[in-house]
């Protein structure tokens, strides 16, 4: 599955099952649910987790937080738009090529 595909199941409410936390967090996020996305994110305790987190608090405008949670994932703040980002993620977690 490539990103853009997650991205359009996620949309059409047809995410697929079984994704880890980090995936599952961007799927909620692109249907709408902050909340999910970020109680998803929120339960691991891994880098992956971390750079959703902080793509979750940048996407809310808390800078700060989201600060301190790319700190943890071991990245920088992007400087594209949120939707690149989430593309971003998605495909460095699906493993695919950026």
């Amino acid at each position: 599955m490539t990103a853009e595909e997650l991205l359009r199941a996620a949309q059409a409410g047809v995410p697929p099952p079984g994704l880890p936390g980090p995936l599952r967090a961007l799927v909620e996020d692109a249907r709408g649910d902050w909340e999910a996305a970020h109680a998803a994110a929120q339960a691991g305790d891994d880098a992956a987790s971390a750079w959703v987190h902080a793509y979750l608090h940048r996407k809310e405008g808390d800078l700060g937080n989201a600060g301190y949670w790319y700190n943890r994932a071991g990245r920088v703040k992007p400087a594209g738009t949120l939707e690149e980002e989430w593309l971003a993620i998605a495909r460095a977690l699906l493993d695919q090529p950026g």
